[in-house]
């Protein structure tokens, strides 16, 4: 199997390239990727807890999945793809906000992503695959928000980054 490529992009999220993800997190280069959010009908967000054989943020809380697009694949069709394939769903979403954010990891990796945030509607329960979810749960914002607070050690980085501009975005 080869390694998946993440397009690098520019400031502007115009791409410049591809380079293996592996590569592009080791070098810290900004990439272009996608952030999904799940609510219920009770406007709660479905969170997930990362697989414990992740190489890295192993059993960490966080949005509901994310990844990076492929080359010629739109916002939306890399967001259905990776929902179906770690959470055995798919939904409709929409593309929200995107912006810019770094985080470094312990393991010497970096996170440098040009992220758009994906928002759709779900109210069953997901078919976790085992090698990219270990379980889900669903939370409203503000209990997002304060347990982010006080618990930030068992949310990953990028979470704790995207949710707030997210909930920055949503609050205005």
């Amino acid at each position: 199997m080869t390694e998946e490529k993440v397009i690098l992009v520019n400031q502007k999220d115009e791409p410049i390239g591809l380079m293996p993800k592996m590569e592009a997190h080791e070098k810290g280069l900004l990439h272009r990727a996608f952030s999904v959010f799940i609510f219920n009908e009770k406007n709660e967000l479905m969170i997930q807890q990362r697989a414990l054989s992740k190489y890295h943020s192993p059993g960490l809380w966080t949005n509901t999945c994310c990844s990076h697009q492929r080359e010629g694949e739109t916002n939306i069709e890399a967001g259905k793809r990776r929902l179906q394939e770690e959470m055995g769903f798919t939904a409709e979403l929409e593309d929200t906000i995107s912006f810019i954010y770094k985080a470094p990891f312990d393991n010497g990796l970096t996170e440098h992503e040009f992220d758009h945030i994906l928002v759709g509607n779900y109210n069953e329960e997901p078919s976790l695959n085992p090698e990219e979810a270990e379980a889900w749960k669903w939370m409203g914002l503000d209990e997002v928000a304060k347990d982010m607070e006080n618990n930030p050690s068992v949310y990953t980085e990028w979470f704790k980054i995207i949710f707030e501009k997210y909930y920055q975005s949503i609050e205005r």
